[in-house]
């Protein structure tokens, strides 16, 4: 059993590891393009956003505050999706816009998966490249030994020829670690960015939550007074 499967890799080679390892490359460059693509769509600007719509909200104008969101970012869905439901109440505001930021999280998030599975995986499959590299050399350097039949001129050669295997086999953990490391550090700054940016979401949900109850707590004090 060991005899074949040492056969099958020094007759595979480590060539496909190779082959496998750029087209995986290729593929995360095309994933962390379209990706920033998206969120260079996803602009935040709650610095500014915050005081504007509360004192949208003071005035009651629920209408200039929709249209204040009507960006096509993340913010403007997710809390206009809680303006949706102020007549509601603020309970059914943090429902909607609940469920607004677990679609967004996951339009964010979509095949970033792809890119933390290269950056954990690609070191390994480098590695295995590096090994079959490994078992061919010692299987050349073992076959003139049971052969017997090599000239002393050839024996000699036989360490240089399998530490130049070696060497190359090497290459293959090399551009398996050159395929992990950008992939590694591209997943985190979007796993970042997408921190950051739900959380902006729910900054600004809070001050239209806060707003709803404050007008909630307002309407029961008039409804006492008046009792």
């Amino acid at each position: 059993m060991i005899e074949r499967i040492t056969h099958f890799m020094v007759n595979s080679g480590a060539n496909w590891v190779l082959w496998l390892l750029f087209a995986l490359s290729f593929v995360s460059i095309a994933v962390a393009l379209e990706r920033a693509l998206v969120f260079r769509s996803t602009g935040s600007r709650v610095e500014t956003l915050v005081p504007e719509l509360r004192k949208l909200l003071r005035k009651r104008d629920y209408a200039r505050a929709a249209s204040l969101l009507q960006d096509g970012s993340v913010l403007g869905r997710v809390v206009g999706a809680g303006l949706a439901e102020v007549e509601s109440g603020a309970s059914s505001a943090s429902e909607a816009m609940s469920a607004a930021i677990g679609l967004e999280r996951k339009r964010l998030e979509q095949r970033l998966i792809f890119l933390g599975t290269v950056g954990n995986n690609a070191p390994f499959i480098g590695l295995l490249g590096t090994v079959i590299g490994v078992v061919g050399a010692f299987d050349a350097l073992g076959k003139p030994q049971a052969a017997g039949a090599v000239t002393a001129a050839a024996s000699a050669l036989a360490p240089e020829r399998v530490m130049s295997t070696i060497a190359e086999a090497l290459v293959a953990t090399a551009v398996g670690l050159v395929v992990a490391i950008p992939a590694v550090a591209v997943f985190n700054y979007f796993q970042t960015r997408v921190g950051a940016i739900i959380s902006d979401a729910e900054t600004l949900g809070h001050v239209l939550l806060s707003h709803l109850r404050g007008e909630a707590a307002g309407e029961s004090r008039s409804e006492l007074a008046a009792e």
